[in-house]
């Protein structure tokens, strides 16, 4: 009987060390989660800022004021009957 409860207490110990410690473990498990709502926060920034682009892009495709103002800001267009001031500190 001694030797019976001797190798249930090593089954169990053994199962134990597995369940927290191993490699398929609870540990393992709350690391996983953690890794996921990381990649989670990740994937919402992107999606919003994929959100922003998507609505530039079909303000660009759709319009000229758009593009004009890029131009404008980016390049330094001037137009036709506009003067140019510079203003040197």
């Amino acid at each position: 009987m001694k030797a019976l409860f001797t190798t249930l207490g090593i089954i169990f110990i053994v199962l134990q060390y597995k369940l927290w410690l191993g490699e398929d473990s609870v540990r393992a498990l709350n690391m996983l989660e953690e890794d996921l709502a990381a990649q989670r926060a990740v994937n919402e920034e992107l999606a919003a800022r994929n959100d922003e682009l998507e609505v530039e892009v079909l303000d660009l495709k759709n319009g000229l004021e758009a593009v004009e103002e890029r131009a404008r800001s980016e390049l330094g267009m001037i137009g036709e009957d506009e003067t140019f001031f510079l203003i040197v500190e």
